[in-house]
């Protein structure tokens, strides 16, 4: 089976990675990370979000942080917007693309905004019509496609409905979301093979979280099933406040890495990746999660030494 020759990795670290610290990030690191990401090579950088402080404090500087990046050319920095508050601060802070969002779980959906799944949609049609009239990128992130911390199992027409919603809405992209990291390859293949049944295989992306460990074979499968767009966090950063038992995204080094080895192009820098992965996990005080990274800082150390 051929698998693509060029891949997107969309950076999340900076928005996904960090927004599940307990400590707050100071705003200079948060956008010398961004930076670093940037200088990279990446394509598209989740830079933070445009939400409540009361919700998630960690991205209450997203203005602040969106005035302070150094934008690279060509590349697209991406924020959250949950309403249309949050889009007119997108607006403001000029990002190029907004991100919307809707659970494939009943359950999720209802024991975290307490309504339906095609009304949690249905309240992103304003921002969604902003987006658009604006000539701004709208991309849609379905959470909890391959399991859900409440229900279990997920229903495949369930995923498929909403990719088919959030296309209808205008999405530019979608992401289809293992949120609590407990998929395998097979049930990836299966599901990403349905929804490319309905959507553009170009205009889908895979987004792992690596609980249990599977979010490279998922990945494989994924290509597989003729996805080119994956999201990734440095170091392995992350957690979802709000999904009970999810880890970090799968580490970026790791995904490039694998791709490296793979001929598969991203136009991104690997070393210059663990360089950013290593400082972050530092500043932070905690293990890097990138097995990828730590072997090749071992392996530099080594040389140096």
């Amino acid at each position: 089976m051929a698998l693509p020759g060029k891949v997107k990795i969309v950076e999340v670290g900076p928005r996904d990675g960090l927004q599940n610290e307990k400590e707050f990030v100071p705003t200079d690191i948060k956008v010398a990370l961004v930076n670093q990401l940037s200088d990279a090579g990446f394509l598209n950088i989740e830079a933070t979000s445009f939400v409540s402080p009361k919700w998630v404090p960690q991205m209450a500087d997203g203005t602040q942080v969106m005035e302070a990046i150094k934008r690279r050319e060509g590349t697209i920095y991406s924020v959250l917007t949950p309403n249309m508050r949050g889009f007119e601060g997108a607006v403001a802070a000029k990002a190029d693309e907004v991100v919307i969002f809707g659970a494939a779980s009943e359950a999720f959906s209802q024991k975290n905004i307490n309504c339906s799944i095609d009304e949690s949609i249905d309240r992103f049609e304003p921002v969604a019509r902003a987006a658009k009239e604006a000539g701004i990128r709208l991309r849609g992130s379905i959470s909890c496609a391959l399991g859900c911390p409440y229900q279990g199992e997920v229903p495949l027409e369930s995923v498929v409905h909403v990719a088919q919603r959030m296309i209808a809405l205008g999405c530019d992209e979608i992401d289809v979301a293992d949120t609590i990291g407990v998929a395998t390859a097979a049930q990836v293949y299966r599901v990403m093979s349905a929804v490319t049944e309905k959507v553009d295989p170009r205009l889908v992306s895979g987004h792992f979280h690596d609980t249990y460990g599977q979010a490279l074979a998922n990945i494989y499968a994924s290509l597989q099933a003729g996805i080119s767009i994956f999201h990734s966090s440095v170091a392995g950063l992350g957690g979802c406040p709000y999904a009970k038992g999810a880890t970090g995204n799968v580490a970026t080094e790791d995904v490039l890495y694998m791709l490296q080895g793979m001929g598969i192009e991203t136009g991104i820098n690997l070393d210059d990746v663990i360089t950013t992965g290593q400082w972050i996990s530092d500043y932070l005080q905690r293990p890097n999660a990138s097995r990828a990274g730590k072997a090749l800082v071992n392996k530099r150390a080594a040389v140096c030494a």
